[in-house]
């Protein structure tokens, strides 16, 4: 297709091109399939991430001083390698600002990208002039692409698609009172006026829609999905150990508490055990709570943290492709969903990951009906978060069939794909436009 029958896109995410962020991997894996599908996506992010070097990609910093501070700390901090100019530089910039920032947190207690929500819109305003887009479409993520998507609706008249990563109101929140009066608000501004706009799951959309009727059947359930890695498969193998391996971040909301709780239960039972199961442990920090445990937990030497892994500079292999080898190495792959409200209307991406490498996953569940089943009609196990007694019988049945080798891959890709998603976007997409 030639670049004058392009559809233009006009794409507002905060954190494009950011390695490691699942609100960036959301949107940055779909670019390819929307070039394939004869879609040119203009992008405008935050400074944070790369720039892109296949699209236009227009970088902006925000208007307000608390989320310029922030998106500079994030951009210094990866173009400075010396810890000490780093600090020297950002102590400075935050003694300059700090004034500035006083004043807004003292008056504007929302969400802390939301300025930058004011240049996107005045840099969107002009590509619309030269460029003309056929709509906009914010994804986040960071609320504050939803709330420029909401101004340039408003001004221009184009068909806004939104696509929101996290609920934006849901039980329990600790938030501020601004805060979730400003969230409230937004979502009853994108569920009003935007022509098409999707949820990641199920009951989040379901209690969207009870919140904001008018929503009407402009709201839809979109699984993000993953791509395939591009990665050499190598057929499984069982070792001399039971590798159980937990990859991501640990928070005192998603922790190992409860999931060593009741492998210690497997353990009074049969103390043998211990010689062969072994839990690895890749990604960031040790939140308290899991390091608590840890530290009582009585079998140590069955624990290995092996933290962020980086790119090799002996071989070059890049930290993202040693995680994907030892994801396929592990025999079991373990899932922490969370312990708090949030989770009944959510999905860890790092779950549609762990889909594509083809191996067993205990899925540790709270209160989502929708995962459960995702993970139990694949021939996954799926308990209660909360439960150790039913994680100590997931642990005993996984024990089992390592011992009579049966914990091949299944050898079968997921069906959970970004390119299945950006398909579905786009005939969602091209039915709001010729609507008009």
């Amino acid at each position: 297709m030639s670049d004058r029958n392009k559809q233009v896109w006009l794409v507002l995410s905060h954190g494009f091109n950011m390695d490691g962020r699942a609100a960036s991997q959301t949107i940055t894996d779909k670019i390819p399939h929307l070039l394939d599908q004869g879609i040119e996506p203009i992008v405008i992010s935050a400074i944070t991430g790369r720039k892109d070097e296949v699209i236009e990609h227009h970088q902006v910093l925000p208007a307000g001083p608390v989320a310029l501070r922030f998106d500079l700390r994030h951009y210094l901090k990866q173009r400075i390698s010396s810890r000490f100019r780093y600090r020297v530089l950002m102590t400075v910039i935050s003694l300059l600002l700090l004034p500035f920032m006083l004043v807004e947190k003292l008056f504007i207690r929302i969400e802390t990208h939301w300025s930058w929500a004011i240049t996107v819109y005045f840099t969107a305003a002009r590509i619309i002039g030269k460029r003309k887009p056929v709509l906009v479409y914010s994804t986040g993520g960071a609320y504050t692409a939803h709330l420029a998507g909401y101004w340039l609706r408003l001004r221009f008249g184009l068909p806004w698609i939104a696509e929101i990563h996290d609920p934006m109101i849901f039980p329990g929140l600790t938030k501020s009172g601004m805060r979730i009066r400003f969230s409230g608000w937004l979502e009853g501004k994108i569920c009003k006026h935007a022509d098409v706009v999707w949820w990641f799951t199920e009951e989040a959309l379901a209690r969207a829609r009870a919140r904001h009727p008018e929503l009407g059947d402009r709201g839809h359930c979109i699984i993000p999905g993953a791509n395939a890695p591009n990665f050499l498969r190598a057929p499984y193998r069982r070792g001399k150990h039971l590798v159980i391996a937990h990859f991501g971040s640990l928070a005192e909301t998603r922790n190992l508490e409860i999931f060593l709780l009741g492998l210690r239960s497997v353990l009074e039972i049969n103390p043998q055990w211990a010689e062969h199961i072994r839990l690895h442990l890749y990604g960031g920090g040790i939140d308290p709570v899991s390091a608590r445990a840890l530290r009582d937990f009585p079998h140590p030497g069955m624990i290995e943290l092996f933290g962020r892994l980086e790119t090799d500079p002996k071989t070059g292999e890049s930290g993202r492709d040693q995680v994907l080898k030892r994801m396929n190495a592990a025999d079991c792959l373990l899932l922490l969903h969370g312990t708090v409200p949030f989770c009944e209307e959510y999905i860890p991406s790092k779950m549609y990951e762990y889909l594509w490498t083809q191996r067993p996953i205990l899925a540790l569940v709270w209160h989502n009906p929708q995962m459960e089943r995702m993970l139990r009609e694949l021939g996954h196990w799926a308990v209660k978060a909360d439960d150790p007694d039913l994680i100590a019988s997931a642990l005993e049945q996984l024990q089992a069939r390592w011992m009579r080798d049966d914990l091949r891959d299944s050898g079968t890709p997921s069906a959970y794909t970004t390119e299945a998603a950006t398909r579905r976007i786009i005939a969602l997409a091209h039915e709001c436009i010729q609507r008009g």
